[in-house]
């Protein structure tokens, strides 16, 4: 009875409950990954191009003019391996942090193991936001895949200043996180050129001094705080969404 019940507990796990039908390994491994990087649209390395699937293979036909189409219980996206990074600056450019999934075998060591019938062991590599793109680092990887002269420079043009802005805050005390006054602390990273500038002052209630700063470094990122206070929460959230 206990084996006829783990039998149908897997059957559940590996069933597709709105089609009926059974997920792939490869499915499977993706959903895995996925619930694990919720918010990235995943590159998943299969052999000699990386490809997409479910919403990010929609993201990716949309945002990359690529051809997309059913496959088994997911829509599914290519690209060949050769062009991955141009296309991974372009979706971060787009606003989307994006995770590379590579292999961690090669099929030529699979083949020559115990375990050549399985499915390949894959992991997250890289994860791209706008802050952590750097030019530099693509341009290398780039070279590497040997790809021609105009993938290259379609990389590394107007590289712009990338920077990660992290934000925290303090009330000095009661009666000053009344009135709105309070300390705040920012650190800003440009990972391209190792820049740090780092900065802590006190504030009124309309956040003058916060928004000077933000306004002056323009970062593509900005990182807060769990509890934020009301004003500084409503002077971010104005400036972003200009």
């Amino acid at each position: 009875l206990k084996s006829s019940e783990n039998t149908q507990n897997i059957s559940d796990t590996n069933l597709n409950k709105r089609t009926k039908s059974i997920y792939t390994p490869l499915e499977l491994q993706f959903i895995e990954m996925k619930k694990q990087y919720k918010d990235a649209v995943l590159c998943v390395e299969c052999g000699y191009k990386y490809r997409f699937f479910g919403e990010d293979a929609e993201i990716a036909a949309k945002e990359l003019n690529i051809y997309c189409h059913q496959d088994h219980n997911f829509m599914t996206a290519s690209i060949p391996s050769h062009r991955l990074f141009v296309h991974v600056r372009r979706l971060v450019a787009k606003g989307y942090k994006v995770g590379v999934i590579k292999q961690m075998e090669t099929a030529a060591l699979k083949a020559a193991g115990e375990n050549k019938s399985s499915l390949f062991s894959r992991k997250l590599t890289a994860l791209y936001t706008k802050s952590t793109l750097i030019g530099e680092d693509i341009l290398f990887k780039q070279i590497w895949f040997q790809t021609l002269i105009f993938d290259v420079e379609d990389v590394t043009t107007d590289v712009p200043d990338n920077y990660l802005l992290c934000i925290c805050e303090n009330g000095e005390n009661l009666k000053d996180r009344k009135k709105g006054d309070i300390v705040i602390g920012i650190m800003a990273i440009q990972p391209t050129t190792g820049e740090v500038i780092f900065d802590s002052f006190q504030d009124c209630a309309s956040r003058l001094e916060l928004e000077s700063r933000v306004l002056r470094l323009q970062p593509v990122e900005i990182i807060l705080p769990s509890s934020l206070s009301d004003q500084s929460e409503k002077l971010i959230n104005s400036i972003t969404s200009m």
